[in-house]
Parts: structure tokens; sequence; C-alpha cells
């Protein structure tokens, strides 16, 4: 593999390890209820996140062969959980600060967090995830970009704020935990719009 493929899979995995002991420690009210052995463990993850990364990208690469999307659409997903876990430490540190778990401010919340996985989603899918280190066309690309983000962040945004503040607290889960679900619920939603735009329409060769 590409010193690239080695080395970025680690830099990820160590950002999503980082965010989450920053969130376990400093907001642990905003994560699901979990056996304190998980807990034990995550501590471990700076260690553990990387490696994983690394072999699921290697794996990927012996299979593109078969598939040729597969690598890619690996690339893809780890970029897309580190985006994910962008969006919610942000998303937690300004509810956090705030104080909220509903209403305008969230929405708000929301699409300030959102922004910034958007901005970081396009450097790691431009220069790893596609590849397309061309600057001829940056600004029309850059356009595009934001054109299927845009529309990405609307549809997340809505589906976010639909849960948390139309539908509610269900299940019997706090406020705090069903404001990340719907947070959640709203990244599931757009993967498969923004892979495909940032693919056919965005990155296209």
């Amino acid at each position: 593999m590409k010193k690239a493929n080695i080395i970025y899979p680690i830099i990820i995995g160590e950002a999503i390890a980082l965010i989450f002991l920053g969130v376990l420690k400093y907001a642990p009210k905003y994560l699901p209820e979990m056996p304190s052995f998980i807990i034990q463990l995550a501590w471990y993850f700076p260690i553990v996140l990387p490696l994983l990364s690394i072999f699921g990208v290697f794996v990927a690469s012996l299979l593109t062969k078969k598939i040729p999307a597969l690598f890619q659409l690996a690339k893809f997903v780890l970029v897309g959980a580190l985006n994910t876990f962008v969006d919610f430490g942000i998303l937690i540190l300004l509810l956090t600060i705030f104080g909220v778990t509903a209403g305008l401010l969230y929405s708000v919340s929301k699409a300030f967090s959102f922004s910034c996985s958007v901005v970081n989603s396009y450097f790691w899918n431009k220069f790893w995830t596609f590849e397309k280190k061309e600057t001829k066309g940056a600004g029309k690309e850059f356009g595009k970009f934001y054109l299927v983000a845009g529309i990405g962040f609307l549809l997340n945004v809505a589906v976010a704020s639909f849960v948390v503040s139309a539908i509610g607290p269900q299940f019997g889960l706090s406020a705090e935990i069903w404001a990340i679900f719907g947070a959640f619920i709203a990244v599931l939603c757009v993967f498969v719009w923004n892979f495909l735009g940032y693919k056919f329409v965005v990155f296209k060769k």
C-alpha cells in the first residue's frame, strides 16, 4: 500500500479515539450507559482504533481487485467516521456550553458542528478518498462540493431537528442521549447521498 494509506488511517483512528475519550471524560451524559469494562477498554482506543483503521483499509485494498469501488468506499467510510466524531464532538461541546438539548439553539449548534465536519470532509475526500490532487478548476469544484454538501447539510439538520424536537425522546432515553441519537440518524440519512454526490459530481475524473 501507499505510505498515505498507512499514515492517514492512523491519524483518523487516533483523532476518533481522542474525541471519544474527551466526551467520555468531560460530557459522559451524552453517551449511553455502558458497562464499566467497556469504559476501561475505551482508554486503549488511541492504540486500538488506529490499528483497526489500518487493518480495514488493508483488507479493502486486497479485495478491491474483485470489487473495484471497495477500497474507495472503505476510505470514504473511515473519513465519514471521523466527520461524524468531529460533528458530534463539536455539537456536544456547544450543547454543554449552552446547556440545551432541543429547540432553536440546538438546531443552530447542529448546523455549526455539521459545517465544521463538511470542511474536514472536503480535504480528506479530495486528497485521499478520491485522490483528486489537481488544482485546476478548484473554484468550480469547490462550488460543486458545497452544492452537494449544502443539500446534505439541509437534510442533516432537518432530520436531526425533526427527530429531536418534533418526535422527542423515546424508548426511555434521556434528552441528552436522544439529542445525539437524532444527530446519528441524520448522519445515516446523508451517507449515501454524500458518497454518490462526491464520487460522480464533485470529484469525478
